[in-house]
């Protein structure tokens, strides 16, 4: 009977509890068998777009701030991972599909974060992804299309944003090198407060907008 309900405890754990594991006992599974971008019966969002973020929109999402003092080489952090935001198309397509449906249309979104264990297998990686990609295309193209790789992933619920993350690695290696990123990325996303409106995912207060320019010098 203990070992029923201790299973049955097991079950029902947060998946954020998966931040407290060693790298080690992540479940890293072959790319062809490890679980996709799941849909529902929301078979139109398939079709919605998610375009890369840059470097300053993903710190911007993940809400974290650098450390005061200077990385090595001025690296921005996270150099291992490539993330994927909604496309200011899907915002507004959301919108559109949750009103026409009288409020039973979806207005979840899906981000993507794929924490690489290496830089260098991320730079490769990003060569032959797409800038831009239907939701429906990434189960076949990113995750499925990833050969002689294996995958962790974890999944993360935050109001109107599913978070999902996926550690890659060479098949057969052990361990994960950049594990540090994965540590980090995992525990910021679990901080993160829910999301109520995606059109200011990662806008600054006054902002209302998906699109992110650097900082550019103005005269007055």
């Amino acid at each position: 009977m203990e070992e029923k309900k201790k299973k049955k405890k097991q079950k029902h754990e947060h998946p954020n509890d998966q931040t407290t594991k060693p790298t080690s006992e992540f479940s890293f599974k072959p790319s062809s068998e490890v679980k996709g971008l799941r849909f529902g019966g929301q078979f139109i969002v398939k079709s919605f777009t998610i375009r890369r973020a840059k470097p300053l929109e993903l710190l911007k999402l993940l809400d974290f701030t650098p450390p005061s003092h200077k990385p090595p080489n001025n690296k921005i952090p996270f150099p291992s991972t490539t993330a994927f935001l909604p496309t200011n198309f899907t915002i507004l397509a959301h919108q559109a599909w949750h009103t026409l449906t009288l409020g039973l249309g979806t207005k979840k979104s899906k981000v993507l974060l794929f924490v690489f264990e290496s830089e260098t297998m991320k730079i490769a990686v990003d060569k032959i992804w797409p800038n831009e990609i239907p939701l429906g295309e990434v189960n076949k193209k990113l995750i499925r299309g990833l050969k002689g790789c294996e995958m962790a992933r974890f999944k993360f619920r935050k109001g109107c944003l599913t978070f999902y993350v996926y550690a890659v690695r060479g098949n057969g290696n052990v361990g994960f090198r950049c594990a540090d990123d994965l540590r980090i990325v995992l525990q910021s996303v679990v901080e993160l407060n829910d999301f109520l409106d995606h059109t200011a995912m990662l806008a600054m207060p006054n902002q209302r907008s998906l699109n992110y320019s650097d900082p550019v010098a103005m005269a007055h």
